[in-house]
């Protein structure tokens, strides 16, 4: 009798035979003010934490690139990042079967 394959339990699309699977990206954005401030201030102005959720389409020693959009028939991407590695506080593969996209694999940077 042949295996039958198992299904995946994470989100994920398949585009050309290739599995994209779903993220939610914690990263630190630079903030930035053109003001006065004081000392206080100043000291007091961090940058931004920021959660992106997307597909992760690859990830190399430097940088991880994600998109949200992508042509159904064709290889096409669109709503494009490239995140720097330095940047990335955390990546969450999303588990498919969970509500509202729960967190199941924390994944090292």
């Amino acid at each position: 009798m042949p295996k039958s394959r198992k299904k995946s339990k994470y989100r994920h699309v398949v585009i050309k035979n290739k599995k994209y699977y779903f993220y939610s990206i914690t990263w630190v954005d630079i903030t930035g003010d053109s003001g006065h401030a004081t000392t206080e201030e100043f000291t007091k102005f961090k940058p931004s934490v920021m959660i992106t959720q997307a597909y992760l389409f690859n990830k190399d020693k430097k940088n991880v690139r994600t998109f949200a959009s992508y042509e159904e028939n064709e290889e096409l991407f669109s709503d494009r990042n490239v995140f720097p590695k330095g940047c990335i506080i955390k990546m969450e593969k999303i588990n498919i079967w969970k509500r509202k996209y729960q967190v199941v694999k924390k994944e090292k940077v």
